[in-house]
């Protein structure tokens, strides 16, 4: 991904710089060649007399969003099976594509693919990191794993069709190493499991049950850790967020029913957690418009209330959350990312500052990339995002694109209203 050169200066705007620590009332930030080379008060900023100069317009600073669990190729999902085999592979990618120039938009410069079908992500992220699409820096997964007769797994034997597009059905270790072995020859990054049922499945796997073994985790583990991947898994389930945590998974997504053991073991091996709750209480507001029945909105709500208490736990303890997840449902899709921060302030409570440190800090740590992400510093990368608006007055801001008045990657803009400029 091309970088902006020479020297940008970026003035008269509050700095909120990711990092937790207080806003900066008036502050200047100071790129060259696309890294910062300086971010604080504008007292303090050193002289650049031949930058080009950005002008905040008194709005905000801030670093560019990361979606911790993005799905591009979800899109109009109203039930389970759309997730599979509605769209050939061809139409999936275009709309793929255009999800992911509809995330850059929405102020989200980074993300981590929470899996995929037909290993779309991995081939999203080369064409994005030659510029040859728009779209977030990606982490990509690629199709994921899941036990025989487990969340994923909804088609009956009598129809002879897998479930290859977006799931490898395992059955024992050896079948889960294989899984793990295809997805390394695919070239994905994170090895995405299903440890766990869902709300959305109360007939055979929900929230409280397992769809994987524990020797079966552990060998996905074991290959993947291998050949340098990292795992993670969907875990609801109390027993199935312990599994994985023993099981060596690098990342926790939901995190929903975490007793205090769970909790102890994440923090003692410092793995982070996407907790992608917000869609709990979209299920439940928005549920019956499209068709979900009483005793999956009854679930979800369940979820929703143990999530909570989970992210609350792990945010006053000190372990790491990032945010985003399962977007492209028919209640919640792309394009509305950051109603997931309005959400985690108005309903979670946490505070403004903290949200925007684990949507931004929390997702770059998530995806190995803090060392020069997540954060407006000195030697990170220059993605920014300039808002019309003060975001520590009213966060929701960030869930209007218009309110956007430019998108950063690298220093170039690459959205925004200043992007027409």
């Amino acid at each position: 991904m091309k970088r902006a050169t020479g020297t940008t200066r970026i003035h008269n705007g509050k700095l909120i710089d990711g990092t937790g620590a207080p806003p900066a009332p008036d502050a200047t930030v100071i790129l060259t060649d696309g890294t910062i080379t300086y971010a604080g008060p504008s007292l303090l900023a050193p002289a650049a007399p031949d930058a080009r100069v950005i002008d905040a317009q008194g709005g905000t600073i801030m670093p560019g969003l990361i979606e911790a669990h993005i799905h591009l190729t979800y899109f109009n999902v109203t039930e389970l099976q759309d997730l599979d085999i509605k769209y050939p592979v061809e139409y999936v990618t275009l709309q793929s594509a255009v999800n992911a120039k509809t995330a850059l938009e929405c102020g989200y410069t980074s993300a981590r693919s929470g899996g995929c079908l037909h290993n779309i992500d991995v081939w999203m992220k080369k064409a994005i990191e030659e510029d040859m699409i728009p779209g977030p820096r990606l982490s990509a997964s690629g199709r994921e794993i899941c036990g025989a007769g487990g969340l994923m797994d909804w088609n009956p034997d009598y129809r002879k069709i897998g479930m290859e597009g977006i799931v490898f059905i395992v059955n024992g270790p050896d079948e889960a190493r294989t899984a793990v072995r295809k997805l390394v020859k695919d070239g994905i990054e994170w090895v995405k499991t299903y440890p766990t049922g869902d709300a959305a499945s109360p007939d055979i796997n929900d929230h409280h049950t397992l769809c994987m073994t524990f020797d079966e985790m552990h060998a996905v583990v074991q290959t993947a850790h291998n050949h340098g991947l990292k795992v993670t898994g969907h875990c609801r389930a109390t027993e199935g967020i312990r599994n994985a945590l023993r099981a060596g998974y690098d990342c926790i997504e939901h995190g929903t029913f975490m007793d205090d053991e769970c909790l102890e073991l994440l923090l003692r091996r410092k793995v982070p957690m996407c907790p992608g709750l917000g869609f709990e209480l979209w299920s439940v507001q928005r549920g019956k418009e499209f068709g979900l029945s009483q005793r999956v909105i009854d679930g979800h709500q369940e979820t929703l209330e143990g999530g909570a208490e989970s992210c609350r736990k792990v945010l006053k303890t000190g372990g790491t959350l990032g945010l985003g997840g399962d977007y492209g449902f028919g209640w919640t899709p792309h394009g509305t990312y950051a109603q997931e921060l309005t959400f985690f302030v108005n309903y979670v409570g946490f505070s403004v500052l903290d949200t925007i440190r684990c949507a931004t800090l929390g997702g770059a740590k998530i995806m190995g990339r803090d060392h020069e992400l997540g954060t407006l510093e000195r030697g990170k990368l220059a993605d920014i995002l300039l808002v019309d608006g003060d975001v520590m007055n009213d966060i929701s801001l960030l869930e209007n694109r218009h309110n956007l008045l430019a998108v950063m990657q690298g220093g170039v803009i690459k959205a925004g209203r200043l992007a027409h400029v």
